[in-house]
C-alpha cells in the first residue's frame, strides 16, 4: 500500500511538473506573440500615418489588447522566474525553517489574492458584456480587450500555488517552482 501510494503520489507531481512546463511554454509563446504584434502594428501604424498620409484607425485600439495581453501572461510569467518584487530585508535575516514557513504563508496568501483578483475581473467583464460597448475602429465588444485579465490572474495564482507544494516537497526554499531563493554569488573582482 506505502509503495503505491507513493507511486501515486510521484506520478501527481510530474503530471504538476508537466502541466507548469506546458504552462511555461505558452506564456513564453503569448508574450512573444504579443510583442511582435505590437511592434508590427505600432510600425504599420506609424508608416501608414507618414508615408501614406493616412492613419489606421484601429491600431490603438489593437495595442491596448496587446499591452493587457502582455501583461497579464508576464505576471505570471515573472512570478515563474521568481522576478516579482520582493522586500527582503527583514526575509534575509531569518534562519532558513522561518525562510521556509514565511515563503509558503506569502506564496499561500498571494495565490488567495491572484484568484480573488481572477473572480472579481470575471465579474467586471460581465458588467462590460452586458453594457454592450463596442470598440469604435474594431468593432468587437469592448469585454473582449480585457479576457486576459482573469486569465493572467488565474495562472498566477496557479503559479504560486504550485510554489507552495514545491516548498512542501523539498528541503530548500523555492522563490518559484524551478527558482532557489539567494542571491548569486559576484566575484568582486570581476565588477568593473
Amino acid at each position: 500500500m506505502d509503495k503505491n501510494s507513493n507511486r501515486a503520489s510521484m506520478h501527481f507531481f510530474s503530471m504538476l511538473d508537466f502541466i507548469d512546463l506546458q504552462i511555461s511554454r505558452l506564456e513564453g509563446f503569448i508574450l512573444a506573440i504579443g510583442i511582435i504584434l505590437m511592434a508590427v502594428n505600432t510600425v504599420a501604424g506609424v508608416v501608414s500615418r507618414y508615408v501614406f498620409n493616412d492613419a489606421l484607425i484601429f491600431t490603438d485600439e489593437l495595442n491596448r489588447l496587446f499591452i493587457v495581453m502582455v501583461t497579464f501572461a508576464g505576471i505570471s510569467y515573472a512570478a515563474r522566474l521568481g522576478r516579482h518584487i520582493r522586500m527582503s530585508a527583514f526575509y534575509d535575516v531569518l534562519p532558513q525553517i522561518f525562510k521556509k514557513i514565511l515563503m509558503i504563508l506569502m506564496c499561500i496568501l498571494t495565490a488567495y489574492v491572484m484568484f480573488s483578483l481572477s473572480y472579481f475581473s470575471i465579474l467586471y467583464i460581465l458588467d462590460i458584456h452586458h453594457t454592450g460597448r463596442i470598440l469604435p475602429s474594431l468593432g468587437i465588444p469592448a469585454y473582449i480587450i480585457y479576457l486576459w485579465v482573469p486569465i493572467g490572474f488565474f495562472v498566477t495564482g496557479i503559479q504560486y500555488a504550485l510554489t507552495v507544494i514545491k516548498n512542501f516537497r523539498y528541503k530548500e526554499v523555492y522563490l518559484s517552482t524551478d527558482v532557489l531563493d539567494g542571491y548569486c554569488d559576484i566575484d568582486p573582482t570581476s565588477v568593473i
